[in-house]
């Protein structure tokens, strides 16, 4: 035996090999002490006291799925080595063959995965500089391929595509060596070796028109992409090397084109919070959680994959956007539809666990009841019209064949198990009938039997009973042993009596076990040929769970529309993001209906296209960046949106720099991070971008940040062509740039104050703020009074000194435009020193009628050519 383990271990060296015996599963050597801390379980040993001790540990049989989940998600790969032969019929060694190798991206169980989500294993390979990736999601069937394009910098964009997917696990072929920009992302995923003859383009392109059953793959968009061809054979290898079966879930390969979609990069996504909250990386507090409302497993990841991947073709917009219109219009087709959809199950997993023969009795039952429900809301054919709708049902293939096999082999309530018996219905096989009669009839022949030897001895306590250890018996009391007829054979002797067998008795114990052995045979064939005639349509029945995921995607999107009163938005080839009392989804939904302060946007390209918004803290600055974005997002999903009115031109990449982070990892300080994702913006932007900075440059001193903030306005103005931007920041000195450029203009958050308290009223307004209620912010999250005077102290003396420091000073109380100067005005010094000013009180006076209490730029500029001339005509005048 462990001549056979080690054999199979050899083939399997990077993997904790489960090596079944009888009625579990063990594990020896290393494996054992590495798999009895993670599983907690206790570490034994065979041959102690002797020099060939054997650590072991294990665990039952029916633990098996439980146990591998818990050793994949450390991280582990599991090898699971099954008897691939009867122990009752085999003499000698029973063979033994691992039948699947589960790894963190090829688990296929539904019970150990997140319905919501996608799991990905991803393979990679670079070609002269050229890069390509390979995703797939075992448990879905779903495969698709990407490739850099000519003149990108092919670890750049695979990194972008990296982060993207996120996948659990990245194929590499043994001899590839990462460039030193992949390996730092290469460090953090599980690496799996491939052989390299696997990555050969003629080897991988044979494998996949073997598999997808084509002549040319051209089809799939991959003519004159060998790299990617490459990836996706060698991709396609692995995950059939693992899973030891057909593969028959994956039916398609699609060539991923990024630029078909809104893009935005890893950064944006998590500073928008779409999939995961920033405290925590939960679905609590995101997008997604805010929006969704599918009442499916595989139209939650639709869904997900829709926010992943936001449109920029108008018709494709139009048509979702049409369907959710009609189906929001229709409530009771719609409550139907949800109704229905609510009791349809993961089809696409279960499918995909037919196809790896890993299916129980109840995923069989499972798949069934869906395929029953599915009819139900295809009814609503006849009632609507709108484009996608009419197309899904139009096309919608229900697998009714493949329903009615399921209803007439399945039981209504089937076991967990196969091994509890009682999974093939009455009447589905005849032999499997006749075979369950003969136990049902053992009973009533038992009872029979006992009356009639009752009879003939005359033994009235005489029992005919059957335990697992003897089989059946007659049993008679020590009283009645006298009585016992010479053709009882003693069987066992118990403390009150004797058990004996006669050759009747005998005769019918070996036609009842032999019966019970073969229904338990015959019903496991009948549920194999079941499960393989599923996994034979996987095709069909992977169609029909896509069509009806997206039919509840747009049923989830009119529902939400209906219930948090979402407006069909304007999607336009424009240049003009118009949003009228916009709505923070997230927001929103915590604050309840009808609390969120609604506020407009409306940026042009070319035109008013950036915003320099200034206002306090707590004021709502980055709620109003954010909801902007993600209305944008919802819109080019073909989601209506939480707004009265919105008019959006397509946007083609969301950039988002908001909030302060460290990466202590990569020796990067938090500036050192927001500049990076800064440079990343301005790198990659283009004039349909959109762009969300909020407080670029508060991570060093006032003036280099102030001045880095200035600059960067200045380039989105000048070489990107005025983007739509929202800049917001506590840099009031920037709102100067409104009299400067025409692209730019101010807003800011309102604010009502009432002595030393104020009220953040949430709303946004045309025009700059000239204050950031700093101490007023800070005392309200409860720092000592002590702290809160002292720092009024200082702010008081900082904004009273004539440059002071160097730092900007700024006049709470002066009414201008712009308070922001280096030293006090000529009207505060005539003020102050009356005396010595007298001789030019006339010229001053002049000058302050001159003063207007709301001066631009320009308006200085025409006072101070005033004064020039004024001191040229009057050499004397100081």
């Amino acid at each position: 035996m462990f001549r056979q383990y080690t054999a199979v271990k050899n083939d399997h060296p990077d993997a904790i090999l489960l090596f079944r015996m009888g009625d579990f599963y063990e594990m020896f050597f290393e494996d054992a002490k590495r798999a009895s801390k993670l599983l907690e379980l206790t570490l034994t040993a065979r041959g102690k006291g002797t020099a060939n001790v054997v650590p072991m540990c294990g665990f039952p049989h029916h633990q098996l799925e439980n146990y591998t989940a818990r050793l994949v998600r450390a991280q582990e790969r599991v090898a699971v080595c099954e008897q691939v032969e009867d122990p009752k019929t085999t003499k000698g060694l029973v063979r033994r063959e691992v039948v699947r190798v589960v790894t963190p991206g090829t688990v296929v169980d539904p019970d150990q995965l997140d319905a919501s989500e996608n799991v990905w294993v991803a393979a990679i390979h670079l070609v002269a500089g050229q890069a390509a990736a390979a995703f797939l999601d075992a448990s879905t069937g779903e495969f698709l391929v990407w490739e850099s394009g000519p003149g990108d910098d092919g670890c750049d964009t695979l990194l972008q595509r990296l982060r993207e997917f996120e996948p659990r696990e990245l194929v590499l072929a043994e001899e590839f060596k990462p460039p030193a920009a992949l390996a730092g992302r290469l460090q953090s995923s599980l690496i799996s070796r491939a052989d390299p003859y696997s990555f050969n383009h003629d080897t991988a392109a044979e494998q996949l028109r073997q598999h997808l059953d084509v002549a040319s793959l051209d089809g799939f968009g991959l003519k004159d992409r060998p790299v990617a061809v490459a990836a996706a054979g060698a991709l396609l290898q692995y995950v059939r090397d693992t899973q030891k079966c057909g593969l028959e879930q994956i039916n398609s390969l699609r060539f991923h084109d990024p630029g078909q979609h809104l893009r935005l990069d890893a950064a944006s996504r998590r500073n928008l919070e779409i999939e995961s909250s920033l405290r925590d990386g939960g679905r609590r507090g995101t997008l997604l959680e805010a929006v969704d409302q599918t009442v499916t497993p595989a139209g939650a990841r639709m869904l997900r994959r829709w926010l992943h991947l936001p449109l920029l073709d108008l018709a494709q917009i139009a048509r979702r956007q049409d369907a959710v219109e009609e189906l929001l219009s229709e409530n009771s087709v719609r409550a139907q539809a949800r109704e229905h959809l609510n009791e349809v199950r993961d089809i696409e997993r279960l499918v995909t666990r037919c196809v790896t023969r890993s299916a129980l009795p109840r995923d069989l039952g499972g798949l069934r009841t869906s395929l029953e429900r599915i009819p139900a809301w295809s009814e609503a054919h006849d009632i609507l019209r709108s484009p996608l709708v009419r197309q899904l049902l139009d096309e919608l293939d229900p697998c009714t064949d493949v329903c009615r096999r399921l209803q007439a082999g399945v039981v209504d309530d089937p076991p967990a198990s196969l091994r509890d018996g009682g999974v093939i219905r009455e009447g589905f096989n005849e032999e499997l009938d006749d075979l369950r009669n003969i136990g049902r009839d053992g009973r009533a022949y038992i009872s029979a039997l006992e009356a009639k030897e009752r009879e003939a001895t005359g033994i009235s306590s005489l029992k005919v009973k059957f335990n697992k250890v003897f089989g059946y018996f007659i049993e008679v009391t020590k009283s009645n042993l006298a009585q016992v007829p010479e053709h009882y054979h003693r069987k066992q002797t118990i403390a009150n009596g004797e058990r004996y067998i006669t050759p009747e008795l005998k005769d019918h114990e070996s036609r009842v076990l032999n019966a019970q052995d073969r229904v338990e045979e015959l019903e496991a064939r009948l549920f194999a040929e079941l499960r393989d005639a599923i996994a034979k349509d996987a095709a069909r029945l992977q169609r029909l769970a896509r069509d009806t995921a997206c039919m509840d995607v747009l049923c989830s999107l009119a529902q939400l529309a209906r219930t948090a009163d979402y407006r069909r938005p304007h999607v336009t080839d424009g240049d003009r993001l118009s949003i009228r009392k916009g709505r923070h989804p997230v927001v929103e939904q915590a604050l309840g209906h009808g609390r969120f302060i609604a506020n407009d946007c409306d940026l042009q390209i070319g035109a008013r296209g950036i915003a320099i918004l200034t206002g306090p803290n707590m004021g709502g600055k980055s709620t109003f960046l954010r909801q902007t974005a993600l209305i944008t997002l919802l819109a080019q999903t073909g989601s209506f949106v939480p707004a009265e009115e919105a008019t959006i031109g397509v946007v083609d990449r969301i950039f988002c720099r908001v909030g302060a982070s460290d990466n202590l990892v990569e020796g990067q300080s938090t500036f050192m991070v927001e500049m990076t994702e800064t440079a990343n913006i301005l790198n990659h932007a283009g004039p349909r971008s959109l762009l969300l900075l909020d407080e670029i440059g508060r991570g060093t001193s006032t003036f280099d940040g102030l001045s880095i903030a200035w600059s960067i306005v200045e380039h989105l103005d000048q070489s990107i062509g005025i983007p739509r931007t929202l800049f917001a920041t506590h840099y009031h000195e920037m709102t100067e740039l409104e009299t400067e450029r025409a692209g730019i203009f101010n807003l800011r958050m309102a604010v009502q104050e009432s002595g030393d308290d104020v009220v953040f009223t949430h709303r946004v307004e045309a025009g700059p703020a000239d204050r950031s209620y700093g101490i007023q912010v800070a005392r309200l999250a409860g720092l000592p009074q002590q702290v809160i005077d002292r720092a009024r102290e200082i702010l008081a003396d900082l904004e009273g000194r004539a440059g002071g420091r160097g730092l900007p000073h700024t006049s709470p109380g002066s009414s201008g435009r712009y308070a922001s100067r280096q030293q006090p005005s000529l009207f505060e010094v005539a003020e102050s020193t009356p005396a010595a000013v007298a001789p030019h009180q006339e010229l001053i006076d002049e000058l302050r009628n001159l003063t207007p209490n709301e001066m631009t730029p320009l308006e200085a500029l025409q006072l101070i050519v005033t004064v020039q001339r004024r001191l040229r005509d009057d050499p004397n005048s100081d």
